[in-house]
């Protein structure tokens, strides 16, 4: 009895992910636990798939800025940046994240939203799965076709076609820009039609994704 529990946690927990994972190297996600949730609350469902050479590099780059600045530097966790956010919220400050692109391509992508620690620990591990076996390019390229957008709105394709009316390979900088300001909350938040603050937001993004492009932040990428 006890054998056979340890074979099933190892299935669960190790060889399992090895296998998805290794699956979506090549296969896009088909949806995610976030998708199905969203679907069940009647917001809708909007995406298609589009490879990174139908992706703007606008896009990257304003990711990039705004969301994890050292894509390109770490091998998956931004230790910087957790060691910040972990003083920020032990000092009662606005709550703080420190989660890199990969962190997040992980969460969405493998798991399901909440906080608890075994899915903080799974997330962990997908993370270093993706970053050995798929590389940064392929991350990327996950992450945007599969993060939320808007109420239904999943993955760049659909993003841009929903708030600009265009294809995600023809968005300009400051598009792009206004599709990176609302990743925190994009239920809430819209590119179209952005508020005083998401118009601050995305120019300092705009402004931000400049030095990206300057420093080459984005080499791993485009």
């Amino acid at each position: 009895m006890v054998r056979n529990v340890i074979v099933a946690g190892l299935v669960v927990f190790f060889i399992g992910p090895v296998v998805v994972v290794a699956i979506y190297r090549f296969v896009p996600p088909p949806v995610t636990f976030l998708m199905i949730q969203r679907t069940i609350e009647g917001r809708g469902f909007e995406r298609q798939w589009v490879p990174m050479s139908q992706i703007s590099p606008t896009l990257v780059r304003a990711v990039i800025a705004a969301e994890d600045a050292r894509f390109c530097e770490h091998h998956g966790f931004d230790v910087g940046a957790i060691q910040k956010a972990m003083a920020a919220n032990e000092q009662g400050k606005t709550l703080r994240g420190g989660s890199t692109i990969s962190q997040q391509t992980a969460k969405n992508v493998f798991l399901w939203p909440s906080r608890d620690w075994i899915r903080k620990g799974l997330e962990a591990w997908f993370t270093v799965l993706i970053e050995v076996g798929w590389g940064k390019e392929r991350i990327m390229e996950v992450y945007l076709n599969s993060i939320e957008w808007g109420p239904g709105v999943y993955g760049a394709e659909a993003a841009a076609q929903h708030s600009f009316h265009v294809h995600a390979s023809a968005l300009t900088a400051a598009q792009a820009a206004r599709l990176a300001a609302i990743l925190p909350k994009p239920l809430s938040w819209k590119a179209a039609a952005p508020g005083p603050y998401i118009q601050r937001r995305s120019g300092k993004i705009t402004r931000n994704a400049g030095v990206v492009r300057r420093q080459g932040l984005t080499a791993c990428v485009i």
